[in-house]
């Protein structure tokens, strides 16, 4: 296991922690990892990743509703929720906006002047698997997965986000991925032996971690010359990881094969998650 790099992630420990004073809207676009997180743990019930309950359930929903906001959400079978791959978020944000702040569940809008105060956003585990590093500058619509095309898919992002400085977008990077089984891995590594080639699971470990470091540090990563406070990155990936414990998941679900994160992981997330968007709201609504 590889040993945590030390990170300098947003500091949010002057503002409070407790609910914002207000309803808030917020839209949580996803596809199933986020429904699980959303559900409350119990029987599969729900439709286009979009769970009332989930064996998987983390219970934030429950968390959320009881903090003071309303949750809407976008997923499967809808065009807001369509494709949340890392090489899709530029143009959905960039040519949906209206679309995305108006959601009100799936592809139905607010019928008044509602908008969505908060658009949470993630993409799914395996945008985590990283071939390569890519070359610069990287093409933030290519879905060839590089860590300079995901690092300029991001970077992207920030002149559509820069013209809503009143709306918080929370980007929740990738959960990881489950580590390859030990047949597979065996396999790799006689493929290594043979052939003398470096280990390319553990390349591909190292690149994910690199990837959600560099969007959560807020000193040298993605955020770093980003001058509003309405663009925040909860770690979802360090979560689930162990804090660094590995560069894969924790907590997968059958038997160490399914990437999707258990419930317990959920869990864990769900509970961080509450402080975090509190203090995040209040940083943003932080006029000084």
């Amino acid at each position: 296991s590889s040993m945590p790099i030390k990170i300098s992630t947003l500091d949010l420990s002057q503002y409070s922690s407790q609910k914002p004073d207000k309803p808030l809207h917020m839209l949580f676009i996803h596809h199933s990892t986020g429904g699980h997180l959303l559900a409350d743990k119990g029987p599969d019930e729900g439709k286009d990743c979009i769970y009332k309950s989930h064996p998987n359930g983390g219970g934030l929903r429950t968390l959320l509703e009881r903090n003071n906001y309303i949750i809407h959400e976008s997923s499967y079978n809808s065009e807001v929720g369509d494709k949340t791959d890392i090489c899709h978020w530029n143009t959905k944000f960039r040519d949906q906006m209206d679309k995305v702040l108006r959601c009100k569940n799936q592809d139905e809008l607010f019928s008044d002047n509602t908008r969505n105060n908060i658009i949470v956003f993630k993409s799914c585990f395996p945008n985590n698997w990283f071939k390569t590093d890519g070359i610069m500058p990287g093409d933030p619509d290519s879905c060839e997965l590089t860590l300079t095309n995901a690092k300029a898919a991001y970077l992207a992002l920030l002149p559509s986000f820069e013209k809503y400085p009143d709306t918080l977008f929370i980007a929740v990077t990738a959960p990881p991925m489950a580590k390859p089984s030990s047949i597979k891995d065996r396999l790799i590594q006689f493929i290594k032996l043979v052939t003398g080639r470096p280990d390319a699971t553990g390349n591909v470990g190292k690149r994910a971690r690199s990837f959600n470091n560099w969007l959560a540090d807020a000193r040298n990563g993605w955020l770093k010359d980003y001058k509003y406070k309405n663009v925040v990155v909860f770690d979802y990936y360090d979560i689930l990881t162990g804090k660094g414990k590995s560069n894969w998941s924790m907590f997968p679900t059958s038997n160490g094969a399914d990437s999707h994160p258990s419930s317990s992981g959920n869990t864990l997330a769900a509970n961080e998650f509450i402080p975090f968007i509190n203090k995040s709201v209040h940083r943003m609504n932080d006029k000084r």
